[in-house]
């Protein structure tokens, strides 16, 4: 059965709505304000060494409030996208399960900043480095969160990437979700797998799964903008 591509009115009726105008704006905003933050703060911490140290060690030190609230307000910032996302797209493939998953993945940033982690790098200056780093309990909840945290935006990814797939509106999208995906996956994996294992190049894994899952999302979330400007004034 050939693909029917829904019109501009039937997938985007909502956008319009100036109400979720302002949740997708979030979605770019959340990404954004991450990505500096964590930029800004590894590259002027004393002893922070941004290929070798994870993001979330910026919570560490007493200027590990920073970081703190960048976990927390991004990921206010992302539940918040979620919700307009939800709105956007309104029926077809992926318009639930897509949104619910970027909602827990913002939950789960949020959760990632309360549980503050351990060290597993060196950083601060003498902590413990390896897979016996985190030995408390709010070290092992924030792991969770982590894990939890890229693999529902992951999810989200290949989902969207689903609903994508055969829509001339959104040419290029299936490919971008599924490898920006797939680069998520690997990137967070080989970064655990640095960090236990005591390979100075556990931040720079980190990062590139932040760059494709967090950048993703802020492409997304311009689009959908685009998309809600182009709408409003055919």
């Amino acid at each position: 059965m050939a693909y029917t591509p829904p019109t501009s009115r039937e997938e985007y009726t909502m956008d319009n709505r100036s109400t979720t105008r302002l949740l997708l704006i979030c979605g770019v905003i959340g990404p954004l304000l991450f990505m500096i933050v964590a930029l800004v703060e590894g590259a002027t911490r004393p002893g922070y060494v941004a290929w070798r140290d994870f993001i979330s060690e910026l919570s560490l030190s007493d200027q590990g409030w920073e970081q703190i609230a960048n976990f927390i307000v991004s990921g206010l910032l992302f539940i918040a996208f979620a919700v307009g996302l939800r709105q956007a797209l309104r029926t077809g493939k992926g318009a639930t399960a897509g949104p619910i998953l970027l909602m827990m993945f913002g939950l789960f940033l949020i959760l990632s900043g309360i549980f503050v982690t351990d060290s597993s790098t060196g950083y601060p200056s003498g902590a413990p480095t390896g897979q016996l780093a985190a030995n408390t309990l709010h070290g092992k909840l924030h792991g969770i969160s982590g894990l939890l945290a890229f693999t529902c935006l992951a999810a989200a990814c290949f989902v969207m990437a689903r609903r994508f797939a055969g829509n001339p509106n959104w040419k290029g999208w299936t490919a971008l979700s599924v490898i920006c995906g797939l680069l998520i996956v690997v990137g967070f994996t080989l970064s655990l797998a640095a960090g236990l294992l005591g390979w100075p190049l556990a931040g720079l894994f980190q990062r590139l799964a932040v760059i494709a899952g967090w950048g993703w999302v802020a492409l997304l979330a311009w689009r959908l903008l685009n998309k809600a400007e182009s709408s409003a004034s055919s």
